[in-house]
């Protein structure tokens, strides 16, 4: 048993381990030669975050997913590129959005080289992504147009909040499906189609990264309260200090306003005050560590795991889908 890609994925087959890393090194070569530039200096701000690692998690679920067809298809190594590629520019425009400080455990680069230099970086790498989908055909193309769509309508929803009457919940599950699982569902869905797989499992594939996509994000969500720094490469509590509503404070407020205790309450009033200041930033999140909406947005990160596990059940068993399935337990390992 070989261990492949992010959080320690276990690979039972040897073939399989090996055409994995050979696709995940032949993307990594990938997203290198497509960040280059004439320009120096962009090319440096642009293979920023690639030099600083990452999971490659959309990527590995690209390779995955194409082994329910040709796993050796010539469009499945450049679709993996792009929905990184994509992934990328959204990190670089959304530490401008948080005012983000590290990266990867790296300084992010608008703290680098200022806001402009960051959003005009991550305009680069869509720029250099949608060269990449025009050789893979107009349904790439348009598949990848929807996805980006759905993409900048979440951070939209995100931005504008719930409208009146909506439940936060309901709302904030709406943006992160759109956020991140969008992009995590045509990662499943490139890797079958660009593979030549049926219909039905292009789909089965495409909701399993919808569904895997989530229990991501929620994880992502725990993990920012309840980890250190060297654990999840960024700054903890960085949507915290930005006042943007993750999932363990949507739930805290859902039990203070439901139940009416006065430490819960109290410590809403805390979270609706200033966090930029750091020894209220600090007693916050140490406050949210031990509250029982941690552990309940740790349960709501298994459900959509498990949801995504659940799809696969009409795929084949193969080595392929025990590595899908385990990605499921890897996805809610990182939420504790």
């Amino acid at each position: 048993m070989t261990v492949v890609g992010p959080f320690g994925l276990s690979v039972r087959d040897q073939a399989l381990e090996s055409d994995v890393q050979a696709g995940l090194a032949a993307v990594e070569a990938g997203l290198l030669e497509a960040t280059k530039s004439e320009v120096p200096f962009i090319t440096e701000a642009a293979q920023h975050l690639i030099k600083a690692g990452g999971k490659r998690f959309r990527p590995l679920l690209v390779m995955l997913a194409s082994r329910f067809g040709d796993p050796y298809a010539p469009g499945i190594v450049p679709s993996a590129v792009v929905v990184e590629l994509t992934h990328l520019a959204t990190l670089y425009h959304d530490d401008v959005m948080d005012e983000a400080d590290v990266r990867r455990g790296v300084e992010s680069a608008n703290t680098r080289w200022g806001n402009s230099v960051a959003v005009l970086t991550g305009d680069f790498l869509f720029a250099r992504a949608s060269h990449i989908l025009a050789d893979l055909g107009p349904e790439a193309v348009r598949i990848q147009a929807e996805a980006f769509e759905r993409l900048v309508t979440g951070q939209i929803l995100e931005t504008a909040g719930p409208r009146d009457g909506r439940d936060p919940v309901a709302h904030y599950l709406d943006v992160i499906a759109g956020k991140t699982g969008s992009l995590i569902a045509v990662s499943g869905r490139f890797g079958a189609l660009m593979a030549g797989a049926d219909d039905s499992v292009v789909d089965i594939l495409t909701q399993y990264g919808e569904r895997l996509g989530t229990a991501f994000q929620l994880a992502d969500d725990v993990l920012d309260i309840a980890s250190d720094s060297h654990e999840s490469g960024k700054t903890p509590g960085t949507d915290l200090r930005e006042g943007i509503p993750t999932l363990p404070v949507l739930r805290l407020r859902e039990t203070a306003a439901r139940d009416g205790r006065a430490e819960d309450l109290d410590l809403v009033r805390l979270l609706d005050g200033d966090l930029t200041d750091d020894a209220r930033h600090a007693e916050a999140l140490s406050r949210l560590r031990v509250h029982p909406a941690l552990e309940q947005a740790r349960r709501d990160t298994i459900r959509y795991a498990e949801d995504a596990r659940a799809t696969l059940a009409p795929l084949p068993e193969c080595f392929a889908k025990s590595a899908l399935e385990e990605l499921c337990d890897a996805v809610v390992h990182r939420a504790g």
